[in-house]
């Protein structure tokens, strides 16, 4: 390409991003962009055409992606147990359980958010239900607004670090690593993350009772063996699926995509047991999976033809190069990148950032000899922050969707901001200190089965 269309590779990415923040379907912004570059690249001479020769095989790489299967059973999982009712017990016997405390509520909040991403890492669900449940109790006794929203609107985004997340399954395909070691390797930053907005929630509470006081005798007055059978009810079955998915994962029985497939059978019985399992709930469940899995693989075929044409610009050469000469090194890099994806998160949804972004970011980081599953999981948590930060995170406007109007927008954008400043705490400290992210998986590389398949796999075949 000559100098005189370089610009070209900038203006197409540029293009993109504001159909997508003006709000044009993903699918469709990414392959006008392509066709449109792609004329104005062959009428100009710089853009050879035989790049759209790969674009067949690529769609049929992606649709027998085996990792990506992982995304439907995720969603199938979540969107069961959404239906079960397993957020509302949850909520309730953890009310009981820490209601004596000041901020016990709040607490409630932030364990039962860790539990539910770690069984469904559905963000919507959890902030939804959530939302629903506990912020009008909250309100009921005297707790202040704004912590009441904050802490909701945090631990539910939860979700997209602790895992089983679809965040990390996506990138775990964009990034080229194994989805298993980028959820053992978030597991810790993840529960550093929900330990941090349990410690903020105690602290205000002893610092200030009025804004979180502890619920009146009469509401928690049950009996300890009625209590102790409430918590053996409600929290074994949780905790039994995310043994079967996160254990058998961790231990090397199964891949992330059989571990998906378990977790969907265990979400079904879940529902059986808790009397929710109809015909109805299973057609609902089955058509929001299918209807996500659809916008999924539209986007992937979207983002293919988006980057074929962004490719054959030279834009990705320019944004190598860009990224590549930045001063600082890798330190630079990070901050640039990390930036980017912070501000991107306020406008347009983790699927855009994966697909368009990330692929971009990826030969860099090889480059620059980072270690990829390190790299995840920092894009996982600085995603998790940006759907958090006002004015546009989508958190925000899960619970805005659901809040009684007592709750004001403000209320939902100051309480948010507190836990966005324990997030970035949190990924320095991951940036600072990789071996966070890298102990479990270097342990679990000594559990694993020597083949580097699944027991599971080699137990059938």
């Amino acid at each position: 390409m000559t100098l005189a269309y370089e610009w070209l590779g900038p203006v197409m990415f540029a293009g993109a991003l504001v159909l997508l923040s003006l709000g044009y379907p993903v699918a469709f912004s990414l392959g006008g962009v392509a066709i449109l570059f792609g004329s104005i690249g062959i009428a100009l001479g710089v853009f050879n055409p035989l790049f759209m020769t790969a674009m067949p095989q690529r769609i049929f790489g992606i649709m027998a992606n085996y990792t990506l299967l992982a995304i439907p059973y995720f969603i199938f999982m979540g969107s069961m147990l959404e239906k079960s009712g397993i957020a509302e017990d949850l909520l309730e016997t953890m009310g009981i359980l820490f209601g004596r405390l000041r901020g016990g509520l709040a607490l409630a909040v932030v364990l039962v958010g860790a539990l539910l991403a770690a069984t469904t890492g559905v963000v919507a669900a959890t902030v939804v239900a959530m939302g629903l449940i506990s912020l009008p109790i909250m309100l009921r006794y005297g707790y202040n607004k704004q912590l009441a929203a904050g802490v909701i609107v945090a631990s539910g985004t939860l979700g997209q670090i602790i895992p089983p997340s679809v965040v990390l399954v996506v990138l775990g395909d964009q990034l080229g690593v194994s989805v298993g070691d980028l959820f053992i390797g978030s597991m810790i930053p993840g529960l550093m993350m929900a330990g941090a907005f349990a410690a903020h929630v105690l602290i205000v509470a002893f610092l200030r009772p009025d804004v979180a006081p502890s619920l009146p005798l009469e509401v928690r007055s049950i009996g300890a063996k009625a209590l102790a059978i409430r918590v053996v009810r409600v929290m074994i079955p949780p905790l039994v699926l995310i043994l079967l998915v996160l254990g058998s994962i961790f231990f090397g029985v199964a891949t992330p995509t059989e571990a998906g497939a378990v977790g969907c059978v265990g979400a079904i019985a879940l529902s059986a047991v808790n009397r929710k399992l109809s015909w109805a709930a299973l057609q609902n469940v089955c058509d929001a999976t299918l209807r996500t899995t659809s916008m999924v693989m539209f986007i992937l075929i979207g983002s293919t033809a988006f980057s074929l044409v962004f490719r054959g610009l030279n834009g990705d050469r320019f944004i190598f190069d860009l990224l590549t000469n930045l001063p600082g090194g890798q330190f630079g890099f990070l901050f640039v990148s990390m930036l980017v994806i912070f501000i991107l998160g306020f406008f347009i949804d983790f699927f855009e950032i994966a697909f368009i972004v990330i692929p971009l970011l990826v030969p860099v980081a090889q480059q620059l000899n980072l270690d990829l599953v390190w790299f995840g999981v920092i894009l996982g948590a600085n995603l998790q922050t940006s759907f958090l930060t006002p004015p546009f995170g989508f958190a925000l406007f899960y619970l805005r969707g659901v809040a009684p109007p007592a709750i004001s927008t403000t209320d939902i954008y100051r309480g948010a901001v507190p836990f966005i400043l324990l997030q970035l705490l949190v990924l320095v400290l991951i940036i600072l200190f990789p071996g966070i992210v890298s102990y479990l998986p270097s342990l679990t590389a000594e559990v694993r089965s020597p083949t580097g398949v699944s027991l599971l796999t080699l137990f059938f075949d």
